[in-house]
């Protein structure tokens, strides 16, 4: 691993403050990372981290026979391994900047950074996400269902999802129960058993428009996830405004069925990733050393700036995301019916 940079004109204390600033301000953005196994690199180990998984045990009836131990079951497991890569920003400061402006630029700063971090490194969890190859598409052009993103022209259907639903359980995909807290540690809590779909807000209301959906007003024994807005047949639905549609990637909207298009003629395609539990690994976007600050503050001499007319406040983190079983979880591409 590269050697680590300190944390500039702040001590390591007050760095450890400004990083629960920063996770503070973004823990409310990250919607998909919860879903997945977080497992945290340990210090000095290197670049690569190692997801382990366990598979099934064989089920097939093992009759005894009275006084005789049968053999032991072996557990059988797989590694998936995935590289972490170092991402980051940074803002200057001037001296003069410091010194005139009427608010406290720390503060400001800060959080504004912690904002971009959550989602720049949820990004990073996405894009590796969107190239898991069990894919739906929804729509109907001149009677022949869509087989690839040019046919999708329109909107989520009940029966999609549980086309879906059926597909996750029959590669045996176990629904979801644990993500990871909203807290600046990635510790886990348990969650009602689901499985978990997570959309782009534009669909919001294709959603709520499905029938049997139940908002999460009306949840009676169990609290909502960060971004949940609803579930419909136990699938449970999340919104961000990250998984980006691709603009005017889809066929002719159908008659009677208006949707989203970007130039007029071709739908809009979004996205919605369905997950089972164990889909895929990712580093925790919280926890010991995962964020850190750093801080350098005008009107102090260094190298490169005798004046000290220069400083920043800057973040840098380690991340990276892997599919573990691409059938526990599903891309479903649809179009986005105008509200």
């Amino acid at each position: 691993m590269p050697p680590t940079t300190g944390t500039g004109d702040i001590s390591y204390r007050t760095a450890g403050y400004v990083s629960g600033m920063m996770l503070k301000r973004g823990q409310p953005l990250i919607i998909i990372s919860r879903l997945g196994q977080n497992k945290p690199l340990p210090a000095n180990s290197g670049k690569t981290i190692k997801f382990r998984g366990y598979l099934s045990l064989p089920n097939d009836p093992k009759p005894l026979t009275e006084g005789v131990t049968p053999a032991a079951s072996q557990p059988t497991f797989r590694d998936v391994e995935a590289t972490i890569v170092q991402y980051g920003d940074w803002i200057e400061l001037t001296d003069v900047l410091s010194d005139t402006h009427e608010d406290p630029l720390w503060p400001e700063f800060t959080d504004i950074l912690g904002e971009q971090a959550a989602q720049m490194l949820e990004r990073v969890c996405i894009n590796e996400l969107l190239g898991g190859t069990n894919v739906y598409y929804s729509g109907v052009t001149g009677g022949i269902p869509a087989t690839s993103r040019g046919g999708v022209n329109a909107p989520l259907t009940l029966s999609l999802q549980r086309r879906v639903v059926r597909g996750l359980k029959r590669q045996l995909a176990q629904p979801i129960t644990r993500v990871v807290t909203a807290s600046p540690a990635f510790n886990t809590s348990p969650v009602a058993p689901a499985y978990v779909a997570v959309c782009h807000t534009d669909i919001e209301s294709d959603i709520r428009n499905m029938p049997g959906f139940v908002p999460v007003e009306k949840y009676a024994s169990y609290k909502p996830l960060e971004g949940e807005i609803g579930s419909v047949e136990g699938v449970r639905y999340l919104a961000t405004t990250l998984l980006d549609p691709w603009l005017s990637a889809g066929a002719a909207p159908q008659a009677g069925t208006p949707v989203e298009s970007s130039d007029g003629a071709c739908a809009d395609v979004y996205p919605i990733l369905f997950f089972g539990k164990d889909a895929f690994g990712v580093t925790p976007f919280a926890g010991k050393q995962t964020i850190q600050p750093m801080v350098l503050n005008p009107n102090t001499p260094r190298g490169g700036d005798p004046l000290g007319q220069r400083g920043s406040i800057s973040w840098k983190a380690y991340r990276t995301a892997v599919i573990l079983y691409d059938f526990w979880m599903a891309r479903v591409e649809v179009a986005a019916g105008k509200p």
